[in-house]
């Protein structure tokens, strides 16, 4: 991968990543939550959301040693649940808000891939494909990644908000052993889940990605 190869997959990512935890405070504001908003993190500048490691570092490092992947993530946007209206819902919703932005990015650019033979002139094709199928693949990176069962990923906040009472040992296992279950996921297991990846980029573009 070359270096302004790498430089956009940074890019990208990063602005993906800041649109995630933009719809998780926005929703949360939604729903009668104001502290992102007062943390000055309601925002779409990356600045207030970047985490120096997992934003810049661990993908600029992932890209250069051509790991295959790039995944990272920004600093969480805060929030209150007892300012929500309804708390459980709420916790659903805002939990699950990212990884919905994330998906909407997948279905927009998913589908100027599908319609572009109707839309650009093949002059101009290979770069538009090449483009669009890098925002397309990191979303659904993103999107896939977080909905894992594993604090502190959007997944489980999305479990824990509907888990019963009598399954909260699950839940306070997986708080206590989260960092390490999700490096061994990561290390173990994403090469068994990643396959989605391609099964859904082929699905809405109508292309195989290999």
């Amino acid at each position: 991968m070359g270096s302004v190869d790498g430089i956009f997959y940074i890019v990208v990512l990063i602005m993906s990543i800041v649109i995630h935890e933009f719809a998780h405070g926005y929703t949360a504001y939604l729903l009668g939550d104001n502290t992102a908003r007062l943390s000055g993190r309601l925002t779409l500048n990356p600045l207030k959301h970047l985490d120096l490691f997992g934003s810049v570092l661990l993908p600029l490092m992932l890209v250069l040693m051509n790991a295959g992947f790039v995944i990272g993530w920004a600093k969480p946007v805060p929030y209150n649940p007892n300012n929500l209206r309804d708390i459980k819902k709420g916790t659903f919703l805002v939990a699950i808000a990212g990884v919905l932005a994330n998906f909407i990015i997948v279905i927009i650019f998913g589908l100027l891939i599908r319609f572009a033979p109707f839309l650009i002139s093949p002059s101009v094709a290979a770069p538009f494909y090449q483009i669009t199928s890098i925002i397309v693949v990191l979303n659904l990176v993103l999107v896939i990644f977080n909905l894992i069962p594993i604090p502190p990923l959007d997944g489980s906040k999305i479990l824990f908000s509907y888990l019963p009472a009598r399954f909260r040992y699950i839940e306070n296992f997986l708080e206590r052993w989260g960092m390490i279950l999700l490096l061994f996921f990561i290390l173990f297991l994403w090469a068994k889940v990643s396959p989605l990846i391609y099964i859904v980029f082929h699905f809405i573009t109508g292309i195989n990605l290999m």
